[in-house]
């Protein structure tokens, strides 16, 4: 067990206000005063019954029973704690005892007849009420509070793996890709190609983008058009006859934004299955148009009659 602590501001406020309920409230309606000291000793006993129960409840018997799905021992320990209470209160020989006797005519009827079995349930279900509804009323506040508590820790967890996946898919290049574009560029350095500089570039910028601006939940669509364009561009290295891509990109409106890395996988798998070196037969067609609010994303590609995966080893793109 944890060890014992001091009450929570929640439990003092659950403990004036069951308090306030049935000590203030009833005194208040009563208005007799001809016994003040009857009054006030009545009110104590109550009000400290009403603490130890709620107290009790909210500090020991919630957290140790019935959030650790032990809800048979947590019924049975309240009952019990509210018997306690009940016999204390009604204890002969407690120095409050002769402010809650009842007086000896005081029955149901003339001369205080009536069933004297009847009058002791009657007595005890009135001097239990006070801390039966303090200790139903703080349960339901406390588990109330501990669902929303356990929602709101649920929310946060998917948010956070969510968060998590969407990290590990910016942390990703297709280790093939990257291997033939490197080699293609220093091809292009070797016979002192115009064009390797400018590949270079757009290889860093990919991993600039992939390392830093993708930080953000959104990005503009116009740095996610030119991260597609870089990738489209350095895959046609590999033929330098040209290859049957076609390439249709609105770039129109570039302030829209998107979630980073949410395109790639796309054109990253047409290039990854659709054997493009094929040039008889291997096509991709990449087409994104824009709209005010919305954008359609349509990447075609061709199928070998045999399956073709130009990189089992290292693939992530259709996994992803």
């Amino acid at each position: 067990f944890a060890p014992m602590q001091f009450p929570r501001r929640n439990t003092w406020l659950q403990i004036l206000f069951w308090g306030g309920l049935w000590v203030l409230v009833p005194v208040a309606l009563a208005g007799n005063w001809e016994n003040p000291e009857r009054i006030f000793v009545r009110s104590a006993v109550v009000l400290a019954g009403i603490a130890l129960v709620v107290w009790a409840n909210v500090e020991i018997l919630l957290p140790r029973l019935y959030f650790s799905k032990k809800q048979a021992a947590y019924i049975a320990a309240g009952l019990a704690l509210l018997v306690a209470i009940v016999l204390l209160v009604d204890w002969d020989a407690a120095p409050w005892a002769q402010h809650f006797a009842r007086p000896r005519n005081a029955g149901h009827g003339p001369g205080g007849g009536g069933n004297p079995g009847a009058r002791s349930s009657m007595k005890y279900i009135g001097m239990a009420m006070p801390y039966f509804t303090a200790l139903i009323g703080s349960a339901l506040y406390e588990v109330a509070g501990y669902a929303n508590r356990k929602e709101r820790e649920a929310t946060e967890f998917r948010s956070e793996k969510l968060e998590a996946e969407l990290k590990f898919l910016k942390s990703q290049i297709n280790p093939h890709f990257l291997f033939n574009a490197l080699n293609n560029i220093y091809a292009l350095t070797v016979i002192k190609s115009d064009k390797a500089p400018d590949n270079l570039l757009k290889l860093s910028g990919m991993l600039r983008y992939m390392l830093y601006d993708c930080k953000a939940d959104r990005v503009p669509l116009g740095k996610e058009i030119e991260y597609l364009r870089h990738f489209i561009d350095l895959n046609l290295l590999k033929d330098s006859r040209g290859l049957n891509v076609e390439v249709h990109l609105d770039e129109s409106r570039p302030g829209l934004t998107i979630a980073p890395m949410l395109l790639i996988p796309f054109v990253e798998n047409a290039f990854k299955h659709s054997k493009i070196e094929d040039r008889a037969h291997g096509w991709i067609r990449i087409e994104l148009t824009t709209q005010t609010d919305r954008i359609q994303f349509a990447v075609e590609n061709s199928v070998p009659e045999t399956a073709h995966s130009k990189d089992q080893e290292g693939g992530i793109g259709l996994v992803n």
